[in-house]
């Protein structure tokens, strides 16, 4: 037996809610040692503004009630309807006791109106390799902001005791639904994570610099995805699982921390200090545009009940009007598109630590909601991302069986336009696929009707994390390097079966693959009625490069 964990010949064979049961049981036979939150390198602590310098770029410090109480790490989210509701988040380096945290509000920067904001701790006790107790508080902040007007800019600021304050910040609530709030713009990607080291860790543990030297070695790709969103000043940004790594197995096993290497058999390794610098990482874009997440297999943190999920719950804004029980399963509408959020740890048949926790009802939902959005008149175009993939041809992971048997035949019934997954480290993009194959080619610059044509299925889990491969004698195939003829037919791929094994498979799907760092641009153009509405789906790399793009079209019906 391990000192500190599951042991390895019962974990394999436990649920993650019996691991976390497991592991309560032994945390409250251990004794327990704190150790603080991240204390930024924040200059000028004690001046008027907070937030300009991120979390975590210092050394851990043990805090104390005289220790400054900063703010940092600020994310915003939309609610169930982003016309009209709006989440606001941030982090706090310790306890703010009795101090109340504020939040400004109004339609100008002059603001206007103040709520208190609720106050979430997390506390966090992780057994380590040497049979102690990483504990670990963290303290979150939200407001929620609803009956706001759509489409418009309102501006927001954080300020705690003393009347030390956040910078004024703006953030846009979305279009109502239809086609009248005009064209807008969303991004996505997947696999994050962090370039920044969490003080106490050593380099290449808990980061994104685990492997050699990348391609383009200088140049911090996860940082440098953030700042390319950034600059699209999206209006809101999807982010397809595996967001910040604090467990980089990525297995859904119980915790065992390490900074020395891996995890004895049977454990995941895990910090979650690594949110603290994660969401400091992010906030150049968070803070501004919404950034709606989904799960992935390394978001599943045994530590937290129910399924992994609940360190979530404290850390972010879900919209939570999915099936009971499952989180990070949602929906929105913003204007002409409608977007689903699903877990897609919950149908794979590569790894099954979650595999069946909804007991159905996720894929049950999926079905009501794309009929319902399908029959809507003032909804053109459905989004539907998660993580495991559908369809995709790397080495590493290619296609998860379980994925596309529990959803892609829906995505056909309802004629979903656009399937955005992440897990494998590069980017590809599918022809329009229909009943498992493809209806037709479309290379770069292509107009897709995915009335007639079937869905295009893109995978983007290139935000940083270092890159994997493609099928051997597979080559890339994007704008500036084109493929011979051809080249969309891979004789060597596969997809993972129901008993975990790897069934190979020959396709002819594979039309874009760009195996570096990018992300998804979308944009909506709703059209008039008799015309038609676009939605221009763009692969742009780290640096703001367009490498490939295809535009979806849909009629618009004349007026009744």
């Amino acid at each position: 037996m391990v000192a500190s964990g599951v042991p390895a010949n019962i974990a394999q064979d436990m649920t993650i809610a019996e691991q976390h049961e497991w592991l309560q049981t032994f945390l409250r036979r251990r004794p327990v040692s704190r150790r603080g939150l991240l204390l930024g390198g924040l200059a000028g602590a004690g001046a008027a503004t907070l937030g300009t310098t991120p979390f975590g770029r210092a050394a851990y410090a043990a805090t104390t009630a005289d220790s400054p109480l900063l703010v940092g790490g600020r994310h915003t989210a939309f609610g169930a309807d982003p016309a009209r509701q709006l989440r606001l988040a941030a982090q706090l380096t310790r306890n703010p006791g009795r101090g109340r945290i504020l939040v400004d509000v109004g339609p100008t920067r002059a603001l206007g109106g103040t709520v208190e904001a609720e106050v979430r701790p997390l506390l966090s006790q992780v057994p380590q390799v040497d049979g102690s107790i990483l504990s670990v508080e963290q303290f979150y902040v939200h407001a929620a902001f609803d009956r706001l007007a759509p489409g418009r800019e309102y501006y927001y600021r954080f300020r705690i005791p003393g009347g030390a304050a956040t910078p004024v910040q703006a953030v846009r609530t979305g279009h109502a639904k239809g086609r009248h709030g005009g064209p807008f713009r969303f991004t996505m990607m997947g696999d994050h994570g962090s370039n920044t080291t969490p003080p106490g860790d050593p380099k290449g543990v808990f980061d994104d610099d685990y492997y050699k030297p990348d391609n383009e070695p200088t140049v911090a790709h996860a940082s440098a995805i953030t700042a390319a969103i950034a600059r699209q000043d999206p209006a809101f940004h999807l982010l397809a699982g595996d967001i910040c790594y604090a467990d980089p197995s990525g297995a859904g096993k119980p915790p065992q921390r390490t900074t020395t290497g891996q995890p004895p058999a049977g454990f995941d390794n895990y910090d979650p200090t690594v949110w603290d610098v994660y969401l400091a990482d992010i906030e150049l874009s968070s803070a501004r545009s919404p950034w709606m997440f989904a799960t992935g297999n390394h978001d599943m943190e045994a530590l937290y009940s129910p399924h992994g999920y609940g360190g979530h719950a404290a850390r972010l804004d879900l919209p939570g009007d999915g099936p009971k029980g499952c989180p990070s399963v949602y929906s929105f509408v913003y204007g002409n598109v409608a977007v689903l959020s699903l877990d897609a740890n919950d149908v794979s048949f590569e790894i099954k630590t979650n595999t069946g926790y909804s007991g159905g009802a996720q894929t049950s939902w999926v079905e009501r909601t794309l009929k319902g959005y399908r029959n809507d008149p003032d909804i053109d175009f459905i989004v539907c991302f998660f993580h495991h993939c559908a369809y995709s041809t790397t080495s590493q992971h290619a296609s998860d069986g379980g994925v596309r048997g529990a959803w892609a035949p829906l995505f056909d019934t309802y004629q979903v336009d656009l399937v955005l997954q992440g897990h494998n480290h590069l980017f590809e993009r599918s022809d329009p696929i229909r009943g498992n194959a493809p209806t037709r080619e479309a290379p770069d610059g292509s107009t897709i009707e995915p009335a007639k044509d079937g869905t295009i299925y893109i995978t983007a889990g290139s935000a940083g994390r270092p890159r994997y491969q493609f099928q051997t004698g597979e080559v890339e195939n994007y704008r500036g390097k084109p493929a011979p003829a051809g080249s969309n037919v891979v004789p060597n791929s596969y997809v993972w079966s129901p008993d975990g094994t790897k069934t190979p498979e020959a396709i002819s799907w594979s039309r874009t693959r760009f195996d570096n760092y990018a992300f998804v641009a979308v944009d909506s153009a709703p059209g008039l009625p008799g015309g038609a509405s676009t939605l221009t789906v763009r692969g742009v790399d780290e640096h703001g490069t367009e490498f490939d793009r295809v535009v979806l079209k849909r009629p618009v019906p004349r007026h009744r």
